[in-house]
């Protein structure tokens, strides 16, 4: 996996965000079904998902279910190209639900896709690092999951249910 630029403040306020890029040897079509079905999400992000793929339809990843659910709503949505929705944590004031922006990019390259990931609006630096560190995780699963790999058991979710 190839990372990025990490976090970055936002001109335009105080806010920050994260870009991640990752070459996934998969097309973007398949890639794309890992990012919009919910069977194959569950591969590698979430233990539950539940999807309305239009703009203006919720979305919900239950990435550890019953405690870290992420709620947001989609905005745009172009089939092996780009998706963008919204994206907060249930129960959680400092990132209430659809308050922050992740933007995702798909753009052939021979066999390969090159997937483009921004996270925008994030709160603090903090949340920018924590957030960057999330994705670089589940971007790596994703990148095994993709091209017909099996990615495993999501450690992080054994290592919290032991907390």
């Amino acid at each position: 996996m190839t990372s990025d630029a990490g976090t970055a403040a936002s001109p335009r306020s105080t806010q920050h965000s994260v870009v991640r890029e990752i070459r996934i040897a998969a097309s973007p079509e398949i890639v794309w079904s890992f990012l919009v079905e919910e069977d194959k999400v569950v591969k590698w992000e979430a233990g539950a998902a539940a999807f309305d793929l239009r703009p203006g339809g919720a979305m919900r990843l239950d990435i550890h279910p019953g405690r870290d659910v992420a709620l947001g709503e989609f905005r745009v949505v172009e089939p092996f190209e780009r998706l963008a929705y919204t994206w907060g944590w249930q129960g959680n004031d400092g990132l209430p639900p659809g308050s922050t922006l992740v933007e995702i990019t798909l753009t052939p390259e021979g066999d390969e896709t090159l997937l483009r990931l921004e996270h925008t609006d994030l709160p603090t630096e903090e949340a920018a690092q924590q957030h960057g560190d999330g994705w670089a995780h589940y971007l790596a699963r994703l990148e095994i999951a993709a091209p017909g790999g099996d990615p495993g058991p999501d450690e992080w979710t054994d290592e919290r249910d032991e907390q």
